[in-house]
């Protein structure tokens, strides 16, 4: 990383040391837009991984270990034509803030990150970034929650429980709710995800169920195969998540493109895959993904 790079975002911890409330003021002067708008569609970058110790991209584990970097690939993709928000912990919103990156932007904040990679708790995912009362404080345009159920896991019912009750205060204050569903198990010491078409469409059944309304729930849900009869599992409005890929890019965008064409799915939340692509060239990435959804 240059001197230069660094020298660039110096002043956010200037700032954060001489004026912390600039964060409010920069979060009440952000520029709103209505969560839907034109086409319908949702281009979303994904930027809430590094807050539950998850830094790895592909075969470099500490890929995400640079805030600086991550804030400047972060500005680039933000910048782009058709790019509609953000999905991130209050620390990177907050710098975002600070730089001005977020007027005119869906923003959402990521709820539950106590689930940390690699901990024997992780499927007790606890709810240790936003709630909703924070989201609203803040503007936010609604609150995002992993909710990953093993049956052998007693963690499980804890994470449904405050996932229901994430919902349900979302919803008293018309905040978008988006659930990351996934059906999980302990594999070798390591929380896998089934990525079976059976295993998604059981935990969207289980997922759609929590809170004592759904009017505001939607739907983050990873690419398989059978997508069709997948997407047949819920009315409710859907993004696909990029999540860290083995395949090509070009493989990738050709999983995304199709699943994109179903009718209750309405774009993208996608970090690592666009903020760290393989040739490194972050904008034509997010470009690229953008000419899919749109």
């Amino acid at each position: 990383m240059s001197d230069t790079l660094a020298g660039r975002y110096a002043r956010i911890t200037e700032i954060r040391a001489q004026d912390p409330d600039a964060v409010a003021r920069a979060a009440a002067a952000r520029r709103r837009r209505p969560l839907l708008q034109g086409d319908g569609r949702l281009m979303i970058i994904a930027a809430d991984h590094p807050a539950r110790g998850a830094l790895g991209v592909g075969s470099s584990p500490m890929a995400m270990g640079s805030r600086i970097e991550l804030l400047d690939r972060l500005q680039t993709a933000l910048s782009r034509p058709g790019v509609d928000g953000l999905l991130g912990t209050a620390d990177i919103i907050e710098d975002l803030l600070l730089l001005g990156a977020l007027d005119d932007k869906v923003v959402i904040g990521s709820m539950n990150r106590g689930g940390l990679q690699g901990a024997e708790f992780e499927l007790d995912d606890r709810f240790t970034g936003y709630d909703a009362q924070g989201c609203a404080d803040m503007g936010l345009e609604g609150g995002k929650m992993l909710t990953r159920i093993a049956l052998g896991d007693p963690g499980t019912v804890s994470t449904m429980v405050a996932s229901a009750q994430a919902i349900n205060e979302l919803a008293e204050r018309k905040l978008m709710a988006m659930i990351e569903p996934f059906w999980s198990f302990r594999s070798g010491g390591r929380v896998t995800n089934d990525l079976s078409p059976e295993a998604v469409i059981k935990s969207v059944a289980v997922c759609s169920g929590l809170g004592r309304t759904s009017a505001y729930t939607w739907m983050k849900l990873p690419v398989v195969d059978d997508m069709e009869r997948v997407m047949e599992s819920t009315t409710m409005p859907t993004l696909l998540l990029g999540g860290d890929p083995a395949t090509s890019p070009e493989e990738t965008y050709a999983t995304w493109r199709k699943a994109l064409q179903l009718p209750a799915v309405r774009g993208l939340v996608v970090g690592r895959t666009l903020l760290y692509p393989q040739d490194g060239d972050v904008a034509a990435a997010v470009d690229t993904a953008v000419s899919m959804v749109r």
